[in-house]
């Protein structure tokens, strides 16, 4: 009983920074482990092992979803095990592969942690394995043990027993679910244990079930012993390395870099402080300000003065004696409910003491979205209290019910803004070259000349990329849509990206439409319609888009190409519904169902993962009418996209993002249109469900 109390420490949480060589959470090197990431950690790994001209490397991307569960996006380049046909040599193989992981159970004083994962479920398999693997730490959490059984890559040493007959993989386009293999065929046991030497400083030492049998095969590896052994070096939170000696005849490094979504980069913010309420004198009732022309004049230019300094545009405002309502163009801060608190802080400061409520809408394209209306006598008395106090205290409405009277400042329109700056395009994931990309410089204007009518464009210059080397893609049945894509990327004159004029419009309440004509993406010309309806104060949305196409010349400038390809006709006419649904914790949904691009019909389902600081990382996938075969490699269109705000980074609020999707070469199964100014991403972010998660901003 000596030993019992540092043995039998209290529970950990069994949390770690580390990824092994496959890039998942875990401090072992080949094995799984029951161990988890930070909530919100997205961690780039890349590995690297073998010999000679035989290095397999993977790079993977992985995101703790939850505190249970993670999930990895892996491209590997496996050396020497993809036949050539007619020959008898071997090449490498470009492999991308999906990963998860859930923990069942969290560790307990007794009883370990478990957890229940699947590696490559969806692609070629040629990594797939199902493990459960458990994880029990010990000495005050220096020690952490962990054993399983797996199937599949993970039940192919020393299996000691069988689930059934697991049908052979097989090397061929990828991207289904391999659901026919998972937690079938052979089983094996493995495990291993990690000991945490220093803060910074890690040793591992593992039994492997993985025989590397198409590998040993091959000749590309020689597998001398189960037993792996490593050791992790912790630079900083971001920054890990890793050196491993691998199966007795190899060795391999990794490298890691890290961030948690949820912190933000800069700790606590680099905006200026707000300017406190201003209190009003006791017995100050002053009605008759509001039939002086000279005072409203006075009051508009001092309020319109003090939220340009705050980075807010004050569009229209109505004034009377006890109430005021204005609607604001929020240029900075991406966090809305800061806007909304700044402009109620200002009304304090600027209106006469008789005005009790304050009314203030937010205008996107020149239209309302959403009123958020309170008490001057609340903001004095809860200036200090909690956020969610205020918002309690507040009520929201549909900005089009609020519109009626109020009358625009002069400036409202016509107004011009422009923007020049670099920009980056890039592919990944081309087996013949994985990372190609385009830079240059881009310009964008944008012309608001009538309320909700805006001309806008963007013209870019190529300086240097190889984007325009993409192969093209054997013929399938279907129009070339996308597939083409390096066509568009060959030109070193002024590309214009778009060039459209677009009105947008609140045809009934809870109601938002748009029409956009003109040249709307690279690829084509045309015009498009929307129509969503969004409540103010509704998770749900639901919307309809249809598009007319013609297909844009490969110079992307002014002219108009046929819509006959060597694979098929474009069709005119492609176009969706959709359901838009915050479901909560974060997560979203979206569903599109319709006829795409090359006239195929089918579905889009997405989730995305968004954290009230603006961060957004989601998957999506497209299945269509369109066969796997006629898709080519991949077998449908999907994807992961990430959204980042440049607020995280710099610490300065900034309604400027960084948007990234990540998937397979283009093809033309599943594509959509790509045009600019869609409405439920126009408008969600000022609507209650979205606010209310930012609210703790109110008062910065």
């Amino acid at each position: 009983m000596i030993f019992s109390a540092p043995i039998l420490a209290p529970a950990s949480d069994l949390v770690t920074g580390r990824t092994n060589m496959f890039g998942t959470p875990g401090n072992l090197i080949d094995m799984p482990t029951a161990e988890m990431a930070p909530e919100g950690q997205l961690t780039t790994t890349i590995s690297a092992y073998g010999s000679g001209s035989d290095i397999t490397t993977r790079t993977t991307l992985s995101f703790q979803v939850l505190p249970r569960l993670s999930a990895s996006f892996r491209y590997s380049a496996v050396s020497g095990i993809l036949s050539v046909a007619g020959s008898p040599n071997f090449t490498t193989l470009h492999d991308r592969s999906f990963d998860i992981n859930y923990r069942l159970f969290h560790e307990s004083t007794y009883l370990p942690a478990l957890s229940i994962g699947m590696r490559d479920f969806i692609g070629t398999g040629v990594y797939g394995a199902e493990y459960i693997v458990a994880t029990k730490s010990l000495l005050d959490d220096k020690l952490r043990f962990s054993g399983g059984i797996g199937w599949g890559r993970l039940g192919s040493y020393g299996s000691f027993g069988s689930t059934g007959t697991r049908p052979t993989t097989r090397l061929g386009t990828g991207g289904v679910p391999t659901y026919n293999q998972w937690f079938r065929g052979d089983v094996a046991a493995f495990g291993g244990v990690s000991w945490h030497a220093t803060d910074k400083l890690t040793f591992s030492a593992e039994y492997s079930s993985d025989g590397y049998d198409r590998e040993v095969s091959r000749s590309v590896l020689d597998r001398k012993s189960p037993w792996n052994f490593g050791a992790t070096y912790k630079v900083s939170e971001a920054l890990r390395f890793g050196a491993y000696s691998l199966y007795g005849s190899e060795f391999g490094v990794n490298l890691s870099l890290s961030l948690n979504t949820r912190e933000p980069a800069v700790k606590g913010g680099a905006e200026g402080a707000p300017l406190p309420v201003a209190p009003r004198p006791k017995g100050a009732a002053d009605l008759g300000w509001s039939t002086d022309t000279t005072r409203t004049t006075n009051v508009k230019a001092s309020l319109s003065q003090l939220l340009a300094r705050e980075g807010i545009i004050l569009h229209a405002i109505a004034l009377e004696p006890r109430r005021a309502h204005v609607q604001i163009r929020n240029t900075r801060y991406d966090m809305r409910a800061q806007a909304v608190g700044r402009t109620a802080r200002a009304l304090t400061r600027t209106l006469p003491a008789s005005v009790e409520t304050f009314t203030i809408t937010q205008m996107i394209e020149g239209q309302p979205t959403s009123s958020v209306t309170m008490s001057r006598s609340d903001l004095e008395r809860l200036e200090n209290a909690p956020a969610t106090e205020i918002l309690a205290a507040s009520t929201f409405q549909d900005g089009a019910e609020t519109n009626q009277g109020i009358t625009p400042m002069d400036d409202a329109f016509p107004r011009f803004e422009y923007d020049i700056a670099p920009y980056l395009r890039f592919s990944v994931f081309d087996p013949e070259n994985p990372v190609r990309y385009a830079a240059g410089i881009r310009a964008k204007g944008e012309y608001h000349f009538a309320p909700g009518w805006v001309a806008s464009g963007s013209v870019s210059q190529k300086v240097i990329g190889n984007l325009d080397n993409i192969s093209l893609p054997g013929p399938s049945g279907l129009a070339r849509v996308r597939s083409n894509v390096a066509f568009y990327n060959q030109s070193d004159e002024p590309m214009i990206d778009y060039l459209t004029v677009a009105k947008y419009g609140r045809p009934a309440k809870n109601f938002y439409s748009r029409l956009t004509v003109g040249y709307l993406e690279r690829m084509y010309a045309g015009a498009s319609a929307e129509l969503l309806w969004k409540p103010v104060d509704s998770r749900l949305a639901l919307g309809a888009e249809v598009n007319y196409v013609l297909p844009r010349d490969y110079d992307q400038q002014f002219g108009i190409r046929t819509r006959a390809t060597n694979t098929g006709v474009i069709p005119e006419w492609n176009g969706h519904v959709s359901a838009y649904y915050d479901i909560g914790y974060g997560f979203h949904t979206q569903v599109d169902a319709g006829r795409y691009l090359a006239g195929d019909w089918g579905a889009t389902v997405s989730l995305d993962r968004v954290f009230a600081n603006g961060w957004s990382i989601g998957a999506y996938a497209t299945k269509t009418d369109v066969s796997s075969a006629t898709f080519g490699e991949g077998s449908f269109d999907k994807g992961i996209r990430i959204v980042i705000p440049f607020s995280w980074g710099t610490g300065s609020p900034t309604l400027q993002k960084s948007e990234t999707v990540l998937k397979s070469l283009s093809r033309d199964g599943g594509a959509r249109l790509e045009v600019d100014g869609r409405l439920y991403d126009k408008v969600k972010d000022t609507h209650r469900p979205t606010m209310a998660k930012t609210w703790g901003k109110f008062w910065r």
